[in-house]
């Protein structure tokens, strides 16, 4: 064994750009479609900045290839002039991390979302190349190409154009590896920011498919709230609430719905806040300051009972925040900016909430009655299902051990973040499973029928639904917005069901329910789907499972003339074999569920889960395409 010296010389430092290139997921969090895309929020921010300090109208981006996007703006234009270090701004703006106009009021920016002023510098470090061209006084150029390592002269052009800049770059292929730019994915964050921002174009057009949209919205929140509930029956109309306090700007949009799932909506600057942070805490604790003076106000609650729990409040009920904070009280929470830090915005909201709504209700009375019964209804039912949690955590109830010992095989150790529970499809994989499981830390629920759709069943229907029961009751956390993912007695949750249709439709039935009252322990990576084999191919001595129709098809390449099982369900493997492909830590392929944008996923759910079928049909007819053989049987 060689022994190598560690000691001074052996600390590096890496200079400029190259930290970039050399830890992307530092920057941009991954170097998949999400990192790619990631490219793409970081210029049009910038432009984004521009408007929402009332420099210009229009933003327009163009998908080339692949690879390859520009990002237009009619902004000021960035500096070209010298800056004090010796070289051209622009260039700065481009090769010097944390360089940027937003640090300061000498920007000129009043609210930004891009405070760390790594965006276009970053950009720059994972492209292959970037150009932008400046369009003030005159019309300038630079071209930055290998991370921003080979750097063009500032070029002034002939010709003026309407002022802005241009950024056209792209992307590193060596960094994304198998990456493209989803003109679907760009379509709806732009749409998302059209939202917010009132009265400003957005034109996006992607060249490969020669295809052209806009978005451009007069009354924003309330289009927005009309888009999410598209799918969805409400209760009255979107309640908009807005004003000023302390130089912060609040714009909030709420609209109970029949559903019983709470989804926010939280913007700081424009920029999502996908964990949210001080102002959704104030709008929270707004919200249920007013219903529950609301309704002792109209002896909805008498002198004895308690206080609405905020979480039966905002049952059924979307929210859209958005607030907008000068740079001098903006505080994030990292650099990917996913939840607010500043203080004060969480009594600026609150304030503006406890100030605006009780009116809006003493105006609408009806609207006002209709939504204090949705939310007694919801304490009814969460009282049911925390009595039958806290008494399957205190294990005193009969009922749950007896329900629990006729199908959980549980594992004999306590160690909750080794352990894992199989949900299997069907009585006879369940019994393979039983057999070939490692029993130490691996426990098996094996599950009858398809389960309840949760995304259009009540509350209390839940809790009677004897399968979904037992799930709630061996995973042991609660469900609903008592589940706490850390209690959970297992640190992997795995769906193991046949690899057919039939088994399709309970995994997606599985994570509906997981996604819609359990959705912490997707969001901290405890859901998994099991992969078993489709085949298993022979020739010879020489034995193969096949996962997919690709491995299948190499085996028969390789070995010519071969036998084949096709595996039809689990209960057609052995033991041993479920053991070997499916279930063993050392050879086993499992898919992390994982929920990269909330708002997607929740739209996706309410349609191809909830009550509109024709909304469905019309979703799959756009985003399926069917064999002629899938489609005949549909048909």
């Amino acid at each position: 064994m060689n022994e190598q010296t560690y000691s001074a010389s052996s600390i590096e430092i890496l200079e400029g750009l190259e930290a970039v290139r050399k830890r992307p997921g530092m920057y941009i969090g991954s170097t998949d479609q999400r990192g790619l895309h990631h490219l793409v929020w970081e210029i049009v921010d910038n432009a984004i900045d521009e408007a929402l300090n009332g420099y210009g109208k229009s933003i327009r981006i163009v998908i080339e290839d692949d690879l390859t996007l520009s990002v237009r703006d009619e902004g000021r234009g960035m500096p070209v002039g010298k800056h004090q270090s010796g070289i051209s701004a622009l260039q700065v703006i481009f090769t010097v991390l944390h360089a940027g106009g937003k640090f300061s009021e000498a920007g000129g920016y009043k609210t930004s979302g891009g405070l760390h002023g790594v965006g276009a510098s970053v950009v720059n470090a994972l492209s292959k190349w970037l150009e932008v061209t400046v369009y003030n006084d005159a019309t300038y150029t630079m071209r930055f190409e290998n991370g921003g390592k080979d750097i063009s002269k500032l070029k002034k052009l002939e010709g003026k154009q309407k002022r802005g800049s241009l950024v056209r770059f792209r992307a590193d292929d060596t960094i994304f590896k198998n990456a493209r730019f989803s003109f679907d994915t760009i379509k709806e964050r732009i749409q998302e920011s059209a939202f917010l921002l009132e009265n400003i174009e957005f034109i996006i057009e992607d060249k490969r498919i020669n295809e052209v949209v806009t978005y451009q919205y007069q009354d924003g929140l309330k289009s927005f709230m009309n888009y999410i509930h598209e799918e969805s029956e409400t209760i009255g109309n979107p309640i908009m609430i807005s004003g000023m306090d302390q130089d912060i700007e609040v714009k909030i949009a709420l609209q109970y719905n029949e559903g019983y799932s709470e989804d926010v909506y939280s913007y700081v600057n424009l920029v999502r806040t996908t964990d949210g942070g001080s102002h959704v805490i104030g709008y929270r604790s707004g919200l249920t300051k007013v219903i529950n003076e609301y309704a002792r106000k109209l002896n909805v609650l008498k002198e004895k009972d308690k206080n609405f729990e905020g979480a039966d409040v905002r049952e059924g009920l979307s929210a859209i925040v958005s607030v907008s904070i000068p740079e001098n009280l903006l505080q994030f929470e990292g650099q990917t900016k996913g939840k607010l830090g500043t203080p004060i915005a969480k009594n600026v909201v609150e304030g503006i909430i406890l100030d605006q709504l009780p009116s809006y209700l003493d105006l609408h009375h009806d609207e006002a009655m209709v939504i204090l019964g949705k939310i007694q209804k919801a304490t009814q039912a969460r009282q049911a299902a925390r009595k039958a949690r806290d008494n399957a955590r205190k294990g005193k109830s009969n009922k749950i051990e007896k329900l629990l010992s006729g199908k959980l095989a549980n594992a004999q150790t306590k160690n909750k973040a080794k352990n894992e529970l199989f949900l299997v499809e069907g009585d006879s994989a369940g019994g393979s499973a039983k057999q070939g499981r490692d029993s130490k830390f691996q426990a098996i629920l094996p599950l009858r029928g398809k389960v309840l759709n949760t995304q259009k069943a009540k509350l209390e229907d839940i809790v009677k639904n004897e399968e979904l029961n037992t799930i709630i009751h061996c995973i042991g956390a609660g469900f609903g917005s008592d589940f706490d993912a850390d209690d959970s007695n297992y640190n992997k949750v795995i769906i193991m069901t046949d690899a057919d249709t039939d088994g399709a439709h309970i995994q997606v039935l599985l994570l509906t329910f997981f996604f819609r009252h359990m959705r912490p322990l997707i969001e901290q990576g405890y859901v998994y789907i099991a992969q078993p084999p489709l085949y298993l191919a022979k020739s010879g001595k020489n034995v193969q499972y096949c996962y997919s129709d690709d491995e299948l098809d190499a085996f028969r390449e390789k070995y010519g003339s071969i036998d084949i099982q096709r595996y039809k369900g689990l209960g057609e493997m052995n033991a041993d074999q479920l053991w070997d492909t499916t279930m063993n830590p050392e050879t086993r392929q499992l898919i992390q569920i994982q929920v990269e944008d909330a708002f997607k996923a929740d739209r996706r759910v309410n349609v191809l889960m909830g009550d509109k079928v024709d909304v469905r049909r019309e979703w799959i007819e756009e985003n399926v395409a069917f064999t002629l053989e899938e489609a005949i049987h549909e048909s």
